[in-house]
C-alpha cells in the first residue's frame, strides 16, 4: 500500500480525523475511500491477498452509503483481523453498491496501526459530484 495523497487529503479536526477523497466517477470515489481508510489505518506496506470476499451494501442515500460502506471494511479489520488491500465496484447506485474486497489476514508483528479509527462517522459527511468529478468529506472517530 503506498500513500495516495492524489485521491485524498487529510482535514485538520480537533476531535476527529478527517478526510477528502476524490474520484472521476461515484465507483472511483467509493474505491479511494476504501484505500484511504486503510491508508490511514496502517503503515502502508505490500501484502500477499489471501482472499476475495463479495459484499453489498444497502442504504438511504449516498452519504448513508459511505458510511455504511467504510464501516463494513473497518469491521472486517476491527473484528476480523481481514485488511482490505483493494477494492473493486461492480455496481453502485445512490443507495446501493455490489463490491468484491481483496483482503490479506492482519499480523500486528509485521504490521503497525498508524491511527486507530473506532468508528466511520456521520459527521459533516457529504459525497456529492464536483464538477466533472466526484467528492467525499468523511471523518472518523479515532
Amino acid at each position: 500500500m503506498a500513500l495516495n495523497k492524489h485521491i485524498y487529503s487529510t482535514i485538520n479536526h480537533t476531535a476527529d480525523l478527517g478526510i477528502l477523497v476524490y474520484g472521476r466517477n461515484m465507483a472511483d470515489l467509493f474505491e479511494n475511500a476504501a484505500t484511504a481508510m486503510m491508508e490511514i489505518l496502517l503503515e502502508p506496506r505490500r501484502l500477499e491477498e489471501t482472499d476475495e470476499l463479495s459484499i453489498s451494501v444497502k442504504a438511504e442515500d449516498l452519504n448513508d452509503l459511505m458510511v455504511r460502506w467504510l464501516s463494513e471494511i473497518l469491521y472486517l479489520f476491527m473484528g476480523e483481523r481481514r485488511v482490505v488491500t483493494r477494492a473493486t465496484l461492480k455496481s453502485i447506485g445512490p443507495s446501493n453498491l455490489d463490491a468484491t474486497l481483496h483482503v490479506a489476514t492482519y499480523n500486528p508483528d509485521e504490521q503497525e496501526v498508524r491511527n486507530e479509527i473506532k468508528a466511520v462517522t456521520y459527521h459533516q459527511i457529504d459525497v456529492s459530484p464536483k464538477g466533472t468529478e466526484w467528492q467525499a468529506k468523511i471523518f472518523f472517530d479515532v
